[in-house]
């Protein structure tokens, strides 16, 4: 369905492309070289194969981006789970893995939770019935968490995420704050849409320069938001280091 659509928008010949999701910028990217593309996208836009670097993305193609797939990023979401639940033993990965970026980041969590002593599971979902399934398997036993990545697909059910994680006693840790006031535990993650920033390189570009000579951008800040209400249904106290450094801190 996808690459139709691709193929239809790019069959009206428009002057620029803004794609807003991995799979789409792929889409576009494969039916022309020529039409200038502007995404905006949480996966890492080299290890998913759509730039080769990022200070030259090169050809027709730039953008802006949420995260890196960085081991120091996904040690950062383990790191936070293991202190917001000091009995962590087991902690999974979720994500969809129908999509192009989310997977890149599978090795660097395994090497967080490694050096962290916690069993690293992967949690490769495609529907709400599995994400039930993953879910309920690490609240088993005391000790399962969970790191829940971005993508639409998992936004899209984050409700039912974030209820069989209240359901089945799992702590849970997000890169989106949507989850966290939607009742989720904590989140860390850029403190603003990127989505915004990218008009400023569709005017610069449709004045004349090239897109591949247009650096892809990241996030400069990250924020970290935590409910009180749901660690205390846990049964989790949050400790002082979280609070000190939390950007909010959602109490009902």
């Amino acid at each position: 369905m996808i690459n139709a659509l691709a193929q239809e928008l790019v069959g009206l010949q428009p002057d620029i492309i803004l794609a807003t999701a991995i799979a789409a910028t792929a889409a576009v990217q494969r039916e022309t070289r020529t039409i200038p593309i502007v995404f905006v996208t949480g996966a890492d836009p080299v290890e998913t194969g759509i730039v080769a670097r990022l200070n030259q993305p090169g050809r027709n193609i730039t953008g802006f981006a949420t995260f890196a797939a960085e081991a120091t990023l996904t040690g950062k979401w383990l790191e936070l789970l293991s202190e917001i639940a000091p009995g962590l033993k087991r902690a999974a990965i979720m994500f969809n893995p129908d999509l192009p970026g989310p997977a890149v980041y599978v090795p660097s969590f395994e090497t967080a939770a490694r050096s962290l002593k916690v069993v690293p599971i992967i949690a490769p979902v495609h529907s709400d019935v599995e994400i039930e399934t993953a879910i309920i398997a690490l609240g088993r036993e005391p000790g399962g968490g969970l790191v829940s990545l971005a993508g639409g697909f998992l936004f899209t059910h984050r409700a039912q995420i974030i209820s069989a994680a209240a359901r089945n006693n799992v702590p849970a840790v997000y890169t989106m704050s949507e989850f966290v006031r939607n009742g989720g535990l904590l989140s860390y993650g850029a403190a603003y849409d990127i989505s915004l920033r990218a008009p400023t390189y569709v005017d610069r570009i449709l004045r004349g320069e090239k897109p591949g000579d247009l650096p892809v951008q990241f996030p400069t800040k990250f924020e970290m938001v935590v409910n009180r209400k749901t660690a205390t249904a846990l049964g989790l106290a949050i400790p002082p280091s979280i609070l000190l450094r939390a950007d909010e801190v959602i109490e009902e």
